[in-house]
């Protein structure tokens, strides 16, 4: 049996993620496979913690292009992350893996209120924590979350899952059959590039914090696994020493 390579990791799946190959909402059927996942991780012994986006559902962008007042239509993301995290932790439930939603903007009802120590001691205790909700401010993406939580939680990583692209390229390509993937990059590199993987704050904050990121699909099944137990698949974002 494969060492893990990981202690603990940060899972980002973004809202599209969920949606699997239908782009927009959730497909039941695709939530059940990356469950079945994060599954495998969890009894690998490692421990999981999950952010998850809201674009399958509503982007706060969309609705400041319309003259929506942009604080009221990223609130309306991070609520469409709160409906994510509920479906995917119904999905984990299913599979009889403990879990727990923390949300960073108080709804008693529906999940815990975010607390640091609190979600550090349900992921000693092997439970699967699911971020939702973002960073409970406006203007800030859920990409910035994930680097926040990683910092918070003193995780080893943040696997950044994506559903349309296998890594990191100089080019779209979709667009670009001679695009050219990266094995291997530095914050620095990605923020003079432009690449676009992560806005500008969350890479920032993960170079501040030497935080590794890796980049990689999660359209073919067992790649989360794959990632933990240290395949080189997708690309390897880190600060330069």
């Amino acid at each position: 049996m494969t060492t893990p390579k990981y202690k603990r990791v940060v899972l980002k799946l973004s809202g599209e993620a969920l949606s699997g190959e239908k782009g927009s909402g959730i497909d039941p059927t695709f939530i059940k496979s990356i469950a079945q996942q994060i599954k495998e991780v969890q009894e690998s012994g490692v421990e999981i913690a999950v952010v998850v986006g809201g674009g399958n559902l509503w982007r706060g962008k969309i609705g400041s292009e319309v003259g929506m007042d942009r604080a009221n239509a990223d609130y309306m993301g991070m609520l469409a992350t709160v409906m994510n995290s509920l479906a995917l932790q119904d999905a984990l439930e299913n599979l009889d893996i403990q879990t727990r939603v923390q949300t960073s903007i108080e709804m008693r009802q529906v999940a815990e209120p975010y607390i640091r120590r609190r979600a550090m001691r349900h992921l000693e205790k092997k439970r699967v924590v699911i971020f939702a909700g973002g960073t409970g401010n406006p203007y800030f993406s859920t990409d910035t979350t994930a680097a926040l939580r990683a910092a918070e939680m003193e995780a080893d990583v943040i696997l950044m899952a994506k559903n349309n692209v296998d890594g990191v390229y100089n080019d779209d390509p979709t667009l670009n059959e001679d695009a050219q993937k990266y094995q291997e990059l530095s914050y620095l590199d990605l923020l003079n590039e432009g690449l676009g993987v992560m806005d500008s704050t969350a890479s920032t904050l993960c170079m501040d914090n030497h935080i590794e990121l890796i980049v990689f699909s999660i359209m073919d099944k067992g790649n989360i696994k794959r990632v933990i137990d240290g395949e080189k698949i997708g690309t390897i974002i880190r600060r330069k020493s």
